[in-house]
This record gives C-alpha cells, sequence and structure tokens, in this order.
C-alpha cells in the first residue's frame, strides 16, 4: 500500500479528514522550504503539496503566481524540488508528498528520469495541471511501476462522463477544484461542494480532497464535513508572501495557522466514516 493510501486509511479508521497543505518549493527562500515542511507536519498537516515553479502557471491566480517567479528567481528547477524531497526525507519517511505542477518541466527531463528520481527522492503523487488522462499514459507508465500515484482533478463543470473518465485514470486520490476559476478565487458554496462529491462517490472509492477558495477554519471545516481531504493553497502562500522578508515569522505563522485548521476540521469530523470515504 501506498503512503497515501496507508494515510487515508489510517485517517478513516480515526473518523478524520486529510489536511493537505500547498507550498511553493524555493519561496520566498530555498532554505526555507525542508523546515517549514516539517512544522507544517507537526501542526497537523497529513499529506503536504509542494509546488514546482513554472514560469506560465495557467491554473493559477495571481498569489501562487508570484511565488512562482519568486522560486525561479532562486533557481528552483525540478532538480532542485526533487532534492528538497529528498532532504526532508532524511527526517521524514511517512508524510505523504504530492508534486504539483504542470508537464513541460517533467518532459524536458523525460518520463522515466523523472519517475525514477521522484520515486528515488521520496515523493508518493504527482499532480500535473495541464495533462488530461487522454494524454498521461506514457507518463503513468513511467510512475505506476515506480510507486508513484498520477492524481487528477475534476471541476463543478466535469460531466458524468468526464468523471468516470477521471475515475479510471486516477490513484491516490481525485482534487476537486471548487471553484470556476484560479487558485485563490473567492465565494466557495459549500452545498454545491457536497452536492458534487456526492455525484463523484458513486463513481470511485478513490478519497476526494477540495481545495480553491479554502480561506480559513470555517471554511476548512465546513468542507470537511463532505470532503475526505481539504487543500489549502492560496491562503498559505499568502501569509508566506506577506512575511517574505520574515522567514523566521513564516516558521511560527504558517504552521500556527494550519494548526488552527486541523483544530476547526477535528471539532467537526471525529466521527467514523464508510470504506468509500462517504459520510452516512
Amino acid at each position: 500500500m501506498s503512503r497515501i493510501a496507508s494515510k487515508f486509511e489510517a485517517l478513516r479508521q480515526d473518523g478524520r479528514r486529510a489536511l493537505i497543505p500547498y507550498i511553493m518549493a524555493g519561496d520566498p527562500e530555498p532554505w526555507l522550504t525542508v523546515s517549514l515542511m516539517h512544522a507544517l507536519v507537526n501542526s497537523g498537516a497529513d499529506i503536504l503539496e509542494l509546488g514546482v515553479p513554472f514560469s506560465d502557471p495557467m491554473a493559477d491566480g495571481p498569489v501562487i503566481q508570484r511565488a512562482s517567479e519568486r522560486a525561479l528567481r532562486h533557481k528552483i528547477s525540478l532538480t532542485r524540488v526533487l532534492e528538497i524531497v529528498h532532504e526532508f526525507r532524511e527526517k521524514d519517511k511517512t508524510t505523504p508528498i504530492v508534486l504539483m505542477g504542470y508537464l513541460n518541466p517533467i518532459e524536458v527531463m523525460g518520463y522515466v528520469r523523472f519517475a525514477t528520481s521522484a520515486s528515488d527522492a521520496g515523493v508518493d503523487g504527482v499532480l500535473t495541471v495541464d495533462m488530461p488522462p487522454e494524454e498521461a499514459q506514457g507518463l503513468q507508465a513511467a510512475l505506476k511501476p515506480r510507486g508513484l500515484d498520477t492524481i487528477f482533478l475534476l471541476a463543478p463543470t466535469s460531466s458524468t462522463a468526464r468523471i468516470k473518465r477521471i475515475a479510471r485514470a486516477a490513484h491516490g486520490f481525485i482534487y476537486y477544484v471548487s471553484l470556476r476559476g484560479v487558485t485563490g478565487a473567492a465565494n466557495l458554496n459549500v452545498a454545491e461542494v457536497a452536492g458534487k462529491l456526492k455525484e463523484i462517490r458513486q463513481h470511485t472509492k478513490l478519497p476526494l480532497g477540495v481545495g480553491f477558495g479554502i480561506s480559513g477554519p470555517e471554511v476548512a471545516a465546513q468542507v470537511a464535513e463532505s470532503a475526505d481531504a481539504v487543500i489549502v493553497g492560496s491562503a498559505v502562500v499568502r501569509r508566506m508572501e506577506e512575511m517574505a522578508g520574515n522567514p523566521d515569522k513564516i516558521l511560527k505563522e504558517v504552521p500556527a495557522f494550519i494548526a488552527r485548521l486541523r483544530a476547526a476540521m477535528d471539532r467537526v469530523t471525529l466521527v467514523p466514516i464508510s470504506a468509500t470515504g462517504a459520510n452516512r
């Protein structure tokens, strides 16, 4: 069983939902990333989503775009991101890590080389925003033998046929984009999210994570009542940006924010859930 599957099963047994914070590797300073990753885990993060900087992050809003630009100014490449994961694994062998980014850096490296290097570094899953399942066979053929999960996105506009197609291709969990727009958008309709998750569960037993629009503890708790995982990106990265000139403060304030999310989620979800991850 993969680290991702093991984590979701352990959480299911405890009646808890996964908290998955996103940070951009190398932002705002390369030396900070590994220390922050450990601090996030210590504050209640269950899975870490590590952004791979890219020059044209089309699915990301201004906050994460700026984070990518800062990281690129520090020459953070895909190779350097894998080195960061390897360094993290020296002290943490169990927390799942998902790389989130775009296809171009992977294609430049080559599918087999990337899959081998990612596996050796300790990566558990890969979410490539601009790679639909129809074009994923080559990358999946490289990832699967090395134990890496391929994670795909679903959207509020995804049709039943699309949901079925993603469900057949996905591994680890499915990332549900809760808003029509880019990361950092607002106006999350929690009831609409719950209804869509119920529809998706008819076609998959994979855990469902919800991201985009998770702004704080109250929203995280509301989403956790219907989702298996709450994914928080822009709200984390925005705080990091505000404290970019004081990295030591980031190491205190950002984990404290994650701890507040964790506490809010646990207050409403510490009840058993079914084997499919769906609420009773």
